[in-house]
């Protein structure tokens, strides 16, 4: 239950109580309460939340899909739209395809990351802090083969909820899968052989920087980390062209 959810008017008759209800979750989705991808209540939920009727409720959802806010999820149930689509696709290819553009990726995300890891030390609330040193926790424990690309995941998309912006989670979205590819790659010979402790100490250096409220630092943390992903990149790429290139 959100903030000031007992404090809800439910309007007069003048207006349309599904219009209302529908305003109420954009106001969720734009303060970040409901994240691209997040599975939304259950009607009767939604309804006893809100005070409405579950007739109220199931067209003001119906509204949402068909301005694109929502979609239905198999097996029954409702989503938030994240704004990937076809462009995930699109842009995946792309990066596949050029090594430049994987590049200008990385340097993307480090102007994007080390904006929300500065906002996350501003903003995150203790709770958020917390779960993001859990993740960090995880992410150096023995025996989680095959679930570090997953935990280094989880670490970035919770600085990005720390950083108190639906805007940019809305943006992390749209590069979400693709962000999931080049952390599995990450976490995979020969990109990690050695390097797996040095990754883990980057990310703490980021959480540190979070817990103590530290925002240069939390930005120059991702940057530098981000810095070392485009540096790996580039020493991988000229090892391969040394390779591929005939002896004299």
């Amino acid at each position: 239950m959100s903030e000031g959810e007992d404090n809800l008017h439910v309007p007069a008759s003048s207006q349309r109580i599904s219009e209302w209800v529908a305003q109420q979750l954009m106001e969720r989705i734009a303060r970040g309460e409901l994240v691209p991808g997040e599975r939304l209540p259950g009607e009767r939920q939604l309804a006893e939340q809100l005070h409405v009727s579950r007739v109220s409720v199931r067209a003001a959802l119906q509204k949402l899909k068909t301005q694109g806010f929502l979609t239905a999820v198999q097996g029954g149930g409702t989503r938030v739209v994240s704004s990937a689509g076809a462009m995930d696709g699109a842009l995946t290819e792309m990066v596949r395809v050029k090594h430049a553009n994987l590049c200008d990726l990385v340097e993307i995300r480090q102007a994007l990351e080390s904006w929300a890891a500065r906002r996350a030390a501003e903003r995150a609330t203790p709770e958020q802090i917390e779960h993001i040193g859990h993740i960090l926790t995880a992410m150096g424990q023995i025996g989680r083969d095959g679930k570090q690309a997953a935990d280094d995941m989880d670490f970035h998309l919770a600085v990005a909820q720390a950083a108190g912006s639906p805007v940019y989670l809305h943006l992390l979205s749209t590069i979400r899968d693709i962000l999931g590819q080049m952390m599995e790659y990450h976490h995979t010979e020969p990109f990690a052989l050695g390097k797996e402790a040095l990754m883990i100490d980057h990310h703490r250096a980021i959480y540190e920087a979070i817990q103590h409220r530290d925002a240069d630092a939390a930005a120059t943390a991702a940057t530098a980390h981000l810095g070392w992903v485009l540096d790996r990149y580039n020493d991988m790429r000229r090892k391969a062209e040394e390779a591929a290139t005939p002896a004299n």
